[in-house]
């Protein structure tokens, strides 16, 4: 009768590494939630749930039914996997607060331009926020990525109405939105402290970034980099 192989000594080193690994997964864990879940109770239970799914992990490899490379590999690829859902959730609420701006900004113009900019670019601007926010709302909601608004779906159908595909549309659309995120912030504003005694002068107006607190522009740039980046994935269908 052959002996049965022993299985090799797990070192401290490795046993030492891998609750390490689980450790960080935990505490990375708890900034998400912290970051993400604003129900108590939801938040601990996420972050109970990821705890005891590394301290498997550790036990399984001390108990050798994953060698410390397998345990080790689980643990990183569920710390990506996290990450890459943060992001997605990131980007989300990141495309809701801009919609939202677009919204205020688009009637903002209509009402300084006293309607003479307001079917140019007030109307349009208003009609992609609202769009981004049902967007990225349905996205935020239902956990999805696809969700298409009716302004979105506009573009795609002039698209195909044109001889192209929704690739086209799609492009059009983020083209248009970046255009006009562009105008918002370029385009002149009066200052608030602007007054007149008979018509406003060249230096009572100001860029329109410059009216936009720190995180509000912040806001704004990295929506545009998501939206250019959008851009050349269709460019590159």
């Amino acid at each position: 009768m052959e002996r049965m192989k022993k299985k090799p000594e797990l070192r401290s080193h490795d046993l030492w590494e891998i609750s390490s690994a689980a450790a960080r997964l935990t505490s990375y864990a708890c900034s998400i939630s912290a970051r993400h879940l604003q129900d108590d109770g939801v938040r601990m239970q996420f972050n109970r749930e990821l705890a005891y799914y590394a301290k498997r992990v550790v036990d399984d490899v001390e108990q050798r039914r994953l060698s410390p490379e397998e345990g080790l590999r689980e643990i990183q690829e569920e710390q990506r996997s996290l990450l890459s859902q943060s992001g997605e959730i990131f980007n989300k609420g990141l495309g809701l607060a801009a919609g939202t701006a677009q919204v205020a900004a688009g009637g903002g113009i209509c009402y300084a331009s006293v309607g003479t900019l307001c079917v140019l670019f007030g109307v349009p601007l208003m009609a992609h926020g609202a769009n981004n926010i049902y967007e990225n709302s349905q996205n935020l909601l239902l956990s999805r990525n696809d969700t298409q608004g009716p302004v979105r779906k506009g573009y795609q159908h002039a698209a195909k109405m044109l001889g192209h595909q929704s690739r086209e549309g799609n492009i059009a659309y983020g083209s248009v939105d970046l255009g006009l995120s562009v105008y918002g912030l370029s385009r002149y504003v009066l200052k608030k402290d602007s007054w007149r005694l008979f018509r406003y002068l060249k230096s009572d107006y100001e860029r329109g970034f410059k009216r936009l607190g720190g995180l509000s522009l912040t806001t704004e740039i990295a929506t545009d980099l998501s939206t250019s980046e959008q851009i050349y994935k269709e460019l590159k269908k």
